[in-house]
């Protein structure tokens, strides 16, 4: 039956979004950008992931209490019902902008891997193949999407935990290997700390960056169904996987070989298949890290989508966005966010070699503005819950002050540190841009529009 005009499909399944969550996360992160958080901060990373996966269970826990006081209202709406409508369109505009920047780094890194096979292919050309992949994936239903991207996302677990097993095994000498002295390996070279607590600070927006994903349950709650009662259990679990799949497979890393051997120029995974003398484990791995990062930039295109669907449909975006295909996708999303990615991608023809390393830490700086306001948000929101929230924040309100203050904190630091200064510039840019946008689109709305929706609105 074809769906009705301007209502998005409830096609998401539990497992689906639990899924989607994790693909969000666990791409270039993890498999390329390991190996520039290794040489920030040697093993004291493993610390910075691990205190970056307690901010982020705050943050992911603040969402699910809000969901399950405001069912079927996304972030923004939750952003609009506790500030207004000014930070409602910055933060929905904002993590628009993210999103994009962290696909083109995705699609970016999936033609580099690429390049492993097809060595004469320029870095643009691939890329362009990757962005036609995950478009072509989300012009089918929802549902579709959501069993695709649960088995993408399925690969790319199976080969971490594969990882954190072989690792395991060559690290007790089980599997034969170069390894000697495991300890020698995590303590030497410098220590725990051998760029000092700074060098672990430096590497935290990276970590953000790695993160950065989880609360896309917070996007697809409009799409997902019995989403009071599914989202605190996907936030239990997917929290827990993650830090399990960032903080371990470090850990591993760092036993088998010297944080300071390792490179840029291939993952620190391969690296670690090649030690254990797998046949054919650099191409299986290979075909894995272009599979995940294929898998984090579909579910960037969802976000994407689905973010400038909600703008559309509440006056922050033109209302040509609002248009459903008869598959219940939002097509005109897709298409512009297709057009800015590959705008993005032409970077990678411009500037090979450092476009990753550009555009990876300037995401770290948006998600944590969205991270601050969903914190925010549900300190405002709960004293105004009509109904007691099935599931809630413990020790509020401590907890999310807490996550507020370190957010913030690691924030500011980095727009005055030297060297972020591209990413701090383009940031700062596009807030301004963002918040000037903000009032010319209040002013076209006019008065009438504005009070009407004072009284209707629900972000779905």
């Amino acid at each position: 039956m074809e769906p009705k005009q301007q209502d998005l499909q409830k096609g998401l399944l539990p497992r689906h979004v639990q899924f989607m969550a994790l693909a969000g996360m666990i791409g270039t992160g993890i498999f390329k950008g390991s190996s520039e958080t290794l040489n920030m901060a040697g093993p004291s990373v493993i610390i910075a992931y691990l205190i970056g996966g307690l901010l982020l269970f705050i943050v992911m826990a603040a969402l699910a209490e809000m969901a399950s006081a405001y069912p079927n209202v996304n972030v923004q709406g939750l952003v609009y019902k506790a500030f207004g409508y000014r930070p409602s369109f910055i933060i929905g505009w904002l993590y628009w902008v993210n999103w994009i920047l962290v696909i083109t780094v995705e699609l970016i890194a999936g033609a580099s891997f690429l390049q492993y096979w097809f060595p004469d292919v320029p870095l643009w050309a691939l890329s362009l193949v990757c962005t036609a992949v995950i478009v072509g994936i989300n012009l089918f239903p929802v549902k579709h999407f959501g069993e695709m991207e649960f088995w993408f996302a399925g690969i790319k677990i199976l080969a971490l935990t594969a990882f954190i097993i072989l690792g395991a095994l060559i690290l007790f000498g089980a599997v034969p290997s170069s390894v000697n002295s495991p300890i020698t390996n995590l303590t030497g070279h410098g220590g725990i700390f051998p760029n000092g607590f700074s060098g672990m600070f430096a590497a935290s927006l990276v970590v953000i960056f790695s993160y950065g994903g989880a609360e896309l349950i917070g996007v697809a709650v409009s799409e997902t169904k019995d989403a009071k009662r599914v989202l605190p259990k996907v936030v239990k679990g997917t929290v827990l996987r993650v830090i399990l799949f960032y903080a371990l497979p470090i850990l591993i890393i760092c036993g088998i070989m010297p944080w300071n051997q390792v490179t840029s120029e291939s993952s620190p995974f391969v690296q670690v298949f090649d030690m254990a003398g797998i046949p054919g484990a650099a191409n299986v791995m290979n075909f894995v890290l272009v599979t995940a990062v294929l898998s984090a930039a579909n579910s960037g295109i969802y976000a994407t989508s689905r973010t400038l669907y909600s703008l559309a449909k509440n006056g922050e975006a033109p209302k040509q966005f609002t248009k459903i295909s008869k598959n219940g996708i939002p097509l005109n999303g897709i298409m512009l966010g297709m057009l800015f990615i590959l705008a993005g991608v032409f970077l990678s023809f411009v500037t090979p070699e450092n476009v990753i390393g550009y555009l990876m830490t300037i995401p770290g700086f948006t998600i944590m503005i969205v991270w601050i306001c969903i914190c925010a948000a549900q300190l405002k929101l709960r004293k105004q819950y009509k109904d007691t929230a099935s599931f809630r924040v413990k020790w509020h309100p401590y907890t999310t002050l807490i996550a507020i203050v370190a957010l913030s904190g690691i924030f500011i630091s980095f727009i005055f540190n030297a060297d972020n200064i591209i990413g701090t510039i383009v940031c700062l840019v596009t807030l301004a841009v963002i918040t000037i946008s903000s009032f010319i689109f209040q002013k076209n709305k006019g008065n009438t529009d504005g009070n009407a929706k004072q009284q209707t609105r629900q972000i779905s």
